[in-house]
């Protein structure tokens, strides 16, 4: 099969779905068994055609009903979503009522057109290596924040195939949250609020006293990702326009008209110099420990976390009914298979050499040619993701099998 390696045509769609598509990883991942269970059965799949066509609640059996449908449908790619109180395909058949999501992995999803007002390398659905480093950035204070905070243990990071990253938490403490409860989670973690028209955007203080102390490991991460990140490699404050942005951030008339009239004058001073600027130029004005001095150290931290910190799109988080793109789908304009991320060493991540489909299918072919039986994900590049998701679902499956020991043992003793 030759073909560009962004092409997701049909019919190499079609291929990949027969050959390449984990589905048993898939099943055991949304499952957490081997045997199937309601966290299957009952689980939403929505499909989307060629043309944009959306079908919606279907549900199966087993993943060899799900690939048998997939294939069948051939489609650009499929959503999953919650576990109901019935099958999603006899939706039509029950009450209203007696239809309700009960369970779901509570999910993230991080966008990179929402860092445009802040990266300088790419803008809207372009990305890069270098502006990954804000994906990387967010994964690493959201990670610590699920696992430190929230106690959680399960979290799987799938790139999305295109300019952001998909977050999947499947711990049964995560599954069972209320609508409610995620919204309290999600607005937890929210640091960066306000559209475009709103200069300054963290508002997280109350009065001017020190950040909360669930912001201080974020705080401290991103104070150290700041200088590399933002001054350097973005070099964000380069333009006028943009440097007019941070001096919009420092509520201080004296220090914003000191600088202003410096920087016009001598615009080509890099992002370091006036970040350094704004810093001595504080110093200088203010007593070390007067009440205006706190307060402009305040906004310093607050302007580190307006540029670094994760931009989440909250909606997606709050509501057990949303659906979300499964991993290891193709994505229709880039041919990259969204594929797992590994938190620990996600600086390394590069977006752009992602397996595509039709670089999967060319490994695939030259496998078979090679003489190797069986071609499958196994003989490609996709192995290692695959493996990925695997040892995730391992650890999950042996935290179900532990409880069910525990369960059993609390009964026996009665």
């Amino acid at each position: 099969m030759t073909s560009t390696d962004s092409d997701a045509s049909p019919e190499a769609m079609l291929a990949f779905y027969r050959h390449l598509y984990p589905f048993k990883s898939i099943f055991n991942w949304l499952n957490h068994e081997h045997v199937p269970t309601r966290l299957f059965t009952h689980r939403e799949f929505a499909f989307t055609l060629q043309h944009d066509v959306y079908l919606r609640y279907n549900s199966f059996n087993t993943y060899e009903d799900l690939k048998k449908q997939v294939c069948a449908l051939n489609p650009t790619r499929f959503e999953i979503g919650p576990i109901y109180t019935a099958r999603p395909r006899d939706k039509k058949s029950v009450r209203s009522a007696a239809f309700t999501p009960v369970k779901r992995e509570l999910v993230f999803d991080i966008d990179m057109t929402d860092y445009d007002g802040t990266r300088t390398c790419c803008s809207a659905a372009d990305i890069c290596v270098r502006c990954w480093a804000f994906i990387a950035a967010a994964v690493k204070v959201l990670h610590t924040a699920l696992v430190d905070q929230f106690g959680f243990k399960h979290i799987l990071w799938v790139y999305s195939g295109r300019r952001g990253i998909h977050c999947w938490v499947s711990d049964s403490d995560a599954m069972d949250l209320t609508d409610e409860q995620r919204r309290a989670i999600v607005n937890s973690l929210t640091v960066i609020e306000g559209g475009k028209e709103m200069a300054k955007k963290v508002n997280v203080r109350i009065g001017n006293k020190a950040l909360p102390p669930s912001l201080w490991p974020a705080s401290n991460t991103l104070r150290l990702l700041f200088d590399p990140l933002i001054l350097k490699d973005q070099d964000v404050f380069a333009t006028e326009s943009n440097w007019e942005i941070l001096l919009q951030l420092v509520p201080d008339n004296t220090i914003t008209e000191k600088l202003r009239d410096k920087w016009s004058n001598n615009p080509s001073r890099s992002s370091s110099d006036k970040w350094l600027d704004l810093k001595r130029t504080i110093h200088k004005t203010y007593d070390e420990g007067s009440v205006e001095y706190n307060r402009l150290q305040n906004a310093l931290e607050d302007i580190v976390l307006q540029y670094t910190y994760p931009r989440l799109d909250a909606e997606v988080s709050k509501h057990r009914n949303h659906l979300l793109k499964a991993p290891f789908c193709v994505h229709p304009k880039t041919g990259r298979v969204c594929v797992p991320v590994d938190p620990l060493h996600v600086d390394d991540f590069n977006p752009v050499t992602v397996p595509t489909v039709s670089g999967l299918l060319r490994e695939m072919d030259e496998s078979t040619k090679n003489g190797e039986e069986g071609a499958d994900w196994s003989k490609t590049s996709l192995q290692p993701y695959v493996d990925m998701l695997d040892r995730h679902t391992a650890e999950i499956m042996d935290g179900v099998r532990r409880s069910k020991r525990a369960a059993a043992s609390s009964d026996q003793s009665w």
